[in-house]
């Protein structure tokens, strides 16, 4: 998916929201574990109650690799049952790696080629030989880690450039330019970093960005459009634990729904104001 396609699903939905499919087993409805994979159920049902509202899933890596051999194969009927039955959303491996060459193509291979996603977070740290891999794949992604909403953010990621006066995560936006195009990259930043959005504007006014931090995070969906937006809204805006657990009883894939459609409802205002639809 190039980045006109993924902007034609945002105005056909009305809608730039990311689900991110957290799921974890000890949250689980209770009457879903009687069935055969009680996970890949579960992510079924969220799937079908939210697909109208989202142009994105985003599976954390960490959630099925603790289940061990049988959480890889729940997350692989997800992600093969979300591109047989709704093949226009896009697929994101929240996963986060990044190392040498060599094992980076490996990563690559198995997120594009063996389990079929759209793109996959990359961490930054160990430079453009361990990212690169991840950009030899003809529209798919790499989701580079910039600025990031958790409290551990602070210890590098504003660390100043004594020549240049740049912190670091200026310097990982400017510097990674140049090993990918706006059509193969894109940035993680945090929603509650929202006021720092205009100013990785500046650095990078076309590229989208994977904005984690509204709803159980805290972050402001409404500053995050009004900092973050441009002309092709270029904001995918991930929801995970307000939207999938917003019920744990039977109820719980139209509570998911209802959540899903209220986040729909107001990103469709901010891109109504935009001029986007």
């Amino acid at each position: 998916m190039n980045q006109q396609e993924l902007f034609e699903q945002i105005k056909k939905k009305r809608s730039f929201l990311c689900v991110g499919l957290d799921t974890d087993f000890e949250k689980l409805p209770e009457h879903l574990l009687e069935r055969t994979d009680p996970v890949f159920s579960f992510n079924k049902d969220i799937i079908d109650a939210t697909a109208g509202f989202a142009v994105a899933y985003k599976p954390n890596l960490a959630f099925y690799e603790s289940m061990g051999s049988q959480g890889m194969m729940s997350l692989e009927k997800t992600v093969s049952y979300v591109k047989s039955k709704y093949p226009n959303i896009f697929m994101i491996a929240d996963a986060k790696r990044g190392d040498i060459g060599n094992t980076s193509n490996l990563y690559a291979r198995a997120f594009f080629k063996k389990q079929n996603f759209d793109a996959v977070t990359v961490a930054p740290y160990m430079g453009e030989d361990s990212v690169k891999p991840f950009m030899e794949y003809p529209e798919k992604w790499v989701i580079l880690l910039a600025l990031t909403s958790n409290k551990g953010a602070a210890d590098f990621q504003y660390i100043k450039n004594n020549e240049s006066g740049e912190q670091l995560f200026e310097t990982v936006m400017k510097t990674s330019q140049e090993w990918g195009t706006e059509e193969n990259l894109m940035y993680v930043v945090g929603a509650t970093k929202a006021e720092k959005l205009k100013e990785i504007r500046e650095i990078a006014p076309n590229h989208f960005l994977l904005v984690p931090g509204i709803g159980a995070q805290g972050g402001s969906l409404q500053e995050v459009a009004q900092n973050g937006m441009n002309k092709k809204c270029g904001l995918l805006v991930n929801s995970s634990r307000a939207i999938i657990y917003a019920s744990s009883d039977v109820d719980f894939a139209d509570e998911a729904r209802a959540a899903a459609q209220k986040v729909q409802h107001e990103m469709e205002a901010l891109l109504n104001d935009a001029g986007l639809l």
